[in-house]
């Protein structure tokens, strides 16, 4: 994007730099994530730099695995409070969760790998065996 000091920011220059479509940011807006944006006279959705801002905040969840659901909860709790300080709590909490599942895959895969390395030995064995 090209900076421009307060000057609103047109959707397809948006999705570009965020390497995301427009469809993307028009569903993000549909579904309450973000706020409907400010609009041309010709109908162009056009965007400030604290939409954007929020944008990028919401792709970075995305990014770590946070739900629609828990999006839309930070979203809501900073629509009433309007302050970072409250929904930080709340995103801790759903960050530690999401650790905890990684961590619990991760042992899984972990223990799936060892039994698939067991396994494959054993086969190994059957056909020394075999051949002799």
């Amino acid at each position: 994007m090209k900076n421009r000091p307060g000057k609103d920011i047109q959707i397809g220059e948006v999705a570009e730099s965020l390497k995301i479509t427009t469809r993307t940011i028009r569903y993000y807006e549909e579904i309450g994530l973000m706020p409907p944006p400010r609009r041309l006279d010709g109908g162009s959705r056009v965007y400030s730099k604290e939409d954007v801002k929020r944008l990028k905040f919401i792709l970075k969840l995305k990014e770590l695995g946070l739900s629609l659901r828990e999006m839309h909860e930070l979203a809501e709790n900073y629509r009433v409070h309007q302050n970072t300080d409250k929904i930080m709590p709340k995103l801790l909490e759903f960050l530690d969760e999401h650790i905890n599942k990684i961590d619990d895959k991760i042992s899984k895969l972990s223990s799936l790998r060892k039994d698939i390395v067991d396994y494959r030995t054993r086969i190994l064995d059957l056909l020394k065996e075999q051949n002799g």
